[in-house]
């Protein structure tokens, strides 16, 4: 299990809670967009926070954080992930997974083991969209599908969610969204933003009309949608 970066304290990344987050390195795709790829294209040369020191830091702040996310990079191809979050557990924390959905078997023993609380997909796109998205050359569907269908169970809270960039998104991609999450509690559009360190420059967000119009797009087909990151 590998900490390559610790938010201390965050208000917005757990919903309705006060939480750190850490950041894994390692990811199974290579999306152009993603804000965090250091931890993607540099696997090797990622810092190393000893785990010692991350629990160090929860037991100081036992009462003062409520939970704790844990995101990458992707972290369900982390080895020792499972323990790591027991331990977490046992210190009476509640613990939020980001996870692009890839890797279903673990995510369900996860569940099966009452080791999350939360869990925040990412649906990057419609499906025949998803190589050209995760920049993959080739890609099978049905893990995808697989976690959608753990996940709409209700058996640990969790969201699903778009990062909407122009160049990859149309009002056609979240029509066939809508049909992929039918039955959904919550969904989210994230509006990308340009970190400066993203994979692929020369990416732009939507202006705030076109998000309202995909968001309708949703609330047509029954998704309950909330926009994010929208000025």
């Amino acid at each position: 299990m590998r900490i390559s970066g610790l938010q201390k304290v965050t208000l917005l990344d757990y919903p309705g809670l006060v939480a750190c987050t850490v950041f894994t390195p390692g990811c199974n795709f290579r999306c152009p967009f993603c804000h965090n790829s250091g931890l993607v294209t540099d696997v090797a040369h990622a810092d190393n926070i000893p785990i010692d020191d991350f629990f160090a830091l929860l037991n100081k702040r036992k009462g003062l954080l409520d939970g704790v996310c844990i995101t990458g990079g992707e972290p369900l191809l982390q080895e020792g992930l499972e323990d790591f979050i027991a331990r977490i557990k046992d210190l009476g924390f509640k613990v939020k997974l980001d996870s692009n959905g890839y890797s279903p078997a673990k995510l369900k023993k996860l569940i099966d083991d009452n080791l999350l609380d939360f869990v925040a997909m990412d649906i990057k796109n419609s499906l025949e969209k998803y190589p050209l998205t995760t920049g993959l050359a080739t890609f099978d569907p049905q893990p995808i599908e697989e976690s959608i269908a753990l996940l709409k169970e209700g058996r640990v809270g969790y969201e699903f969610r778009t990062t909407a960039v122009k160049e990859f998104h149309e009002a056609e991609d979240f029509r066939k969204m809508a049909k992929m999450i039918e039955g959904t509690k919550a969904y989210f559009i994230q509006n990308f933003k340009d970190s400066g360190a993203v994979i692929a420059q020369g990416l732009h967000g939507f202006d705030r009309e076109t998000l309202l119009g995909f968001r309708q797009i949703m609330l047509e087909a029954h998704i309950p949608c909330e926009l994010r990151g929208v000025d």
